[in-house]
């Protein structure tokens, strides 16, 4: 049996990560996977590995998921209006199915 979550996707700098992390936990979020991130977007290319000439000011995919949509949607938004005006990113929710609901 599948349950329904809310996935929030946070595509951001690597040199705020611990600001982001007290964000989402601040806001409800019970824990978070953090993934080297890389693409194209508004602000240029970003690489992943070696290419970076300093890590902190690479790209990072954090992703957390909640079975509250509201605690959702205050993480999405927290980080957005806290981060966004100085730091490059972009935020997203997804609807996602899980199998263990406890550990969200």
């Amino acid at each position: 049996m599948t349950y329904i979550a809310t996935k929030v996707i946070i595509v951001t700098e690597k040199i705020i990560l611990k600001r982001v992390a007290e964000v989402i936990e601040q806001a409800g979020g019970s824990g978070y996977t953090v993934i080297a991130s890389g693409g194209k977007g508004s602000r240029g290319i970003r690489t992943t590995g070696s290419a970076a000439v300093v890590d902190d000011f690479s790209n990072i995919k954090i992703e957390v998921v909640t079975m509250d949509r509201d605690a959702a949607e205050r993480i999405a938004t927290n980080v957005a209006e806290k981060f966004f005006q100085d730091y490059s990113g972009i935020t997203y929710l997804e609807t996602v199915e899980i199998l263990r609901p406890h550990k969200f």
